[in-house]
This record gives structure tokens, C-alpha cells and sequence, in this order.
């Protein structure tokens, strides 16, 4: 659906109410940061849990709570393996439970664009996954990442192959997986990794099989600039967040990147930014407050990962 060319009242739209962000009101606090993996974090969540359910958090983004080829949690490989560099299945499980005491929900990172492969297939490369649940082999990995599947619905991740979320087989696995976290792990809340590397459309059968309370996507590209900078209007940019807010039949929000490009400028003095030319927000919360959730920093932005990135400063 496109906004840019005339007005948009949302209270026009019909969804499922089930996937509206519940009161207008709810907070989201990123537990973990670029470094947590190596200060046995579950277990120091856990004590931290009263404190944040005292400050007014609804809801706890978690890092990738499975097994990964890289300690942060971004390279998956044993997806049904709750043993990571973050602490056990035992401790993780421990957190969850003090969570739910606290009427605290915790949102799984799902990370399912890409997957690292266990052992040599199709041309030489570690895109089958044998040995652990979910044995794929290379036809679950796209074309263009070095697999026997579909070529990309979306964009690539580079240097790992990528999910091909076109097969029926792969979809099915994942379902089965999203509902064990949701329903035996206790997960309430969904958060995807990469939403631009597969089309919004399977984001939609995944949160329709396994019925997360709610869903934010990372729907992030670049801005819009010039040769002078960042250009006063982002319509564009967060019409690419809008549509793929569509695509998943509206059943998810996204992460609000625009506003968060455009408060980068605004707080050096450029407060004309925080208005679009119809005097409202000028990102996605302008066009579509109830599938927009602000975003202001995470563990990509400002940290070891990437030091030299621009931090907000209140």
C-alpha cells in the first residue's frame, strides 16, 4: 500500500486485532548488548528482572537464545540446542520463569535468514546440516548463496548461506520450531533478524503458525541522503518499512529506522527534521503509529561491533 500519495487513517485498516500492539503504551528493553555474551548473562538477567519489571518494561528483547557458530548468537546452526555462550538450557529457562513471576514477556531474537552449515555438500561449501534437528541439506539453502534451492526472496547475507524460505519442507521445520519456542521454551514475543533477506510474506506464515502475542521486524536499509547529507524527506525509506509491514498481512510491527536516522541530525540542532511537510512525524510512527516501534540504539549501533557508528545521546 502506498502512503506517499495521499493521507492514511490506520483506524480505517482492518487487522488482526490479536497482533495490535496491546495498550499503546508498552515499552521494549533490549537485555543484552554486543559484550553479553561473556559475562554468563543469563544468570545475570535473572537478577536484574525485578528492576526492570519495576521501571515499566512490558517486554524483554533476549539475544538468540540457540546454539551459534559465533558467540553473539548471529550464526545459527543448532536451532533446538539451548546451550549457548549466554548460558545453559537450565539457566535460560530460569530467566523465563522470573520473567513470567513479573508480568515481564520475553521476545526471542529469531534469527532465520541464514544458518551455518555442519558438513561439506554442493560444491564444496557447508551448506547441509547433518547431525543435528533439522537436517537439511543443500536444497535449503538459496541458489545464490551456494545451494541447490530457489534463488533469494529478499536480500542476501553474505558469507553464510542463506534460508530458502520458498521450500515447503524448510517452512514446516521452522513453524515446528517457532511454536517450541512459544510453546514449551515460553517465549511470548517475536523479534526477526534480517526481515529484508526473505520476503515479508513467510514472515506472515510464521507468526500465523506459532502465534507470538507480538512481533516486531528489523526491516533496515539506508536512508536517504545527498551529497549534503541526509535528505529532509524519507518518504521513500519508510514506505520500504511500511509496505514490508503489509507484507506480512499486517500481523507484525517494525522497528521505526527512519525516525532513528532522522533524530541522528534533529539533536545537532536540526529540529525542522522532526516534521514532514504535512507536519507530522516524519517516520514510519507518522504514517502508521500502531505498527511502529521506536528505536533508538541496539547492539549494532555504537558498540565494540561497531565503534565508530553514532550513538544517541539524551
Amino acid at each position: 500500500m502506498d502512503y506517499t500519495s495521499k493521507g492514511f487513517d490506520e483506524t480505517n485498516q482492518q487487522t488482526d486485532l490479536g497482533a495490535v500492539i496491546r495498550n499503546g503504551r508498552e515499552i521494549l528493553f533490549q537485555g543484552f548488548n554486543w559484550e553479553s555474551c561473556k559475562h554468563d548473562w543469563w544468570r545475570n538477567l535473572e537478577r536484574k528482572v525485578p528492576d526492570i519489571s519495576k521501571s515499566g518494561f512490558t517486554s524483554v528483547w533476549l539475544p538468540p537464545a540457540t546454539h551459534s557458530f559465533a558467540p553473539e548468537g548471529y550464526l545459527p546452526q543448532n536451532l533446538y540446542s539451548l546451550n549457548s555462550s549466554y548460558g545453559s538450557e537450565h539457566l535460560l529457562k530460569a530467566l523465563l520463569h522470573k520473567m513470567k513471576q513479573h508480568k515481564v514477556r520475553a521476545m526471542a531474537d529469531i534469527v532465520i535468514n541464514h544458518r551455518v552449515g555442519t558438513t561439506q555438500g554442493h560444491g564444496g561449501k557447508y551448506n547441509r546440516y547433518d547431525g543435528i534437528p533439522l537436517s537439511w541439506d543443500e536444497h535449503a539453502v538459496t541458489s545464490c548463496t551456494g545451494g541447490l534451492g530457489n534463488g533469494s526472496t529478499g536480500d542476501n547475507f553474505h558469507g553464510v548461506p542463506n534460508i530458502d524460505h520458498t521450500q515447503h519442507f524448510v517452512r514446516k521445520d521452522i513453524i515446528a520450531w517457532l511454536r517450541w519456542l512459544r510453546n514449551t521454551v515460553g517465549f511470548q514475543d517475536f523479534r526477526f533478524d534480517f526481515a529484508r533477506g526473505y520476503s515479508a510474506k513467510y514472515v506472515k506464515e510464521y507468526i500465523e503458525g506459532a502465534r507470538p502475542i507480538f512481533s516486531v521486524g528489523e526491516y533496515w536499509d539506508s536512508c536517504n541522503y545527498n551529497s549534503h547529507g541526509l535528505d529532509y524527506n524519507q518518504d521513500s525509506h519508510r514506505q520500504r518499512i511500511i509496505n514490508w509491514i503489509d507484507g506480512t498481512g499486517q500481523l507484525s510491527a517494525a522497528f521505526d529506522f527512519t525516525t532513528k536516522g532522522i533524530l541522528q541530525e534533529a539533536v545537532k540542532g536540526q529540529f525542522w527534521r522532526l516534521r514532514d511537510a504535512q507536519g507530522k512525524p516524519p517516520g514510519v510512527m507518522g504514517w502508521w503509529p500502531s505498527r511502529a516501534v521506536t528505536f533508538l540504539d541496539n547492539h549494532d549501533t555504537g558498540s565494540t561491533q561497531v565503534p565508530h557508528d553514532y550513538r544517541l545521546k539524551w
